[in-house]
């Protein structure tokens, strides 16, 4: 199975800012200390280009936040100062979806240690995210005629809203969001299906809310591939998150996505989405037990 990694490239941040980009590293460094895969299959992916990035934004925004003219109160709402080097990674981080994609088609899995940067619209970006990995991805496997439809399992702990407007009009990509209802972002779009849940949601309710989503979602989307965002943000000790799901409970929501896209013979990719824990080796640890699990599961 391969794997895909933007880790380093390290974005230049301001003093005290909190955004944990060293998850991406820690989270590299246990995969390779676990052994369960040989270090040739983590794999720098290439940068999508500008014709990639087109078919799920538009052109102008692109040149604007290459070239750094979308003006400062556009990168505010994304969350980062604009850079090259953070233009870059998440070109980085798109193509390594792109790539992840390919690979699950041919291997049945494939994970992207970043990704999941679902607050991209088609002309602004916002909430740490520049460019829609997965609306990218699954529209230049699309154009290349080796899928047809998408569905985008969502479940980090904010709702898929760039994902949800972009593909708002695009049947062929069927979007699912199980997320905080009062949490980030206060002005919610409409995905194809929506599961809202109450501040302190714990494990039992989560994952009964779950696997009817999972039913819906696949039943309705009749895709060729799944794309899982697993955010480790429900996380009961995550400073963003609003819910209650321990350590376990993410776990068994990892199974149940894992099990639901093998009954329904699908490819699958992974991609991390969101992770803000008080102690940055919490958040590791949930992305590590998805990857883990998806490992196994290519095994």
């Amino acid at each position: 199975m391969r794997l895909y990694y933007t880790d380093q490239f390290v974005l230049p941040l301001p003093d005290g800012h909190t955004f944990p980009m060293s998850k991406y590293r820690l989270l590299r460094e246990r995969v390779l200390a676990s052994g369960l895969v040989s270090p040739d299959s983590l794999i720098v992916p290439n940068a999508a280009t500008d014709s990639q990035l087109a078919l799920a934004h538009d052109t102008d925004y692109i040149a604007a936040m290459s070239a750094g003219t979308v003006g400062e109160q556009a990168m505010k709402r994304i969350g980062f100062p604009w850079s090259p080097l953070l233009v870059e990674r998440s070109r980085r981080s798109a193509g390594a979806t792109t790539q992840a994609c390919r690979s699950a088609l041919a291997d049945g899995y494939s994970v992207n240690l970043a990704g999941g940067t679902h607050h991209a619209f088609q002309d602004h970006g916002e909430g740490y995210c520049l460019f829609n990995d997965s609306v990218i991805a699954s529209r230049v496997l699309q154009s290349e005629d080796l899928i047809r439809r998408v569905v985008v399992i969502d479940l980090d702990v904010h709702q898929g809203n760039g994902t949800a407007a972009i593909c708002r009009d695009d049947p062929s990509i069927y979007t699912f969001s199980m997320h905080g209802a009062k949490n980030y972002p206060l002005q919610k779009e409409q995905s194809d299906l929506d599961i809202e849940l109450p501040d302190g949601t714990t494990d039992e309710p989560y994952l009964e809310a779950l696997a009817k989503g999972l039913r819906q979602s696949i039943n309705k989307a009749r895709p060729n591939l799944a794309i899982f965002l697993a955010g480790s943000d429900p996380f009961e000790g995550d400073r963003l998150g609003r819910l209650k799901l321990t350590k376990t409970g993410l776990a068994e929501r990892d199974r149940m996505v894992f099990e639901a896209v093998r009954v329904a013979g699908l490819p699958l990719v992974v991609t991390m989405a969101g992770g803000y824990a008080k102690d940055v080796n919490d958040t590791v640890d949930i992305h590590w037990q998805t990857v883990r699990q998806a490992i196994e599961a290519a095994s």
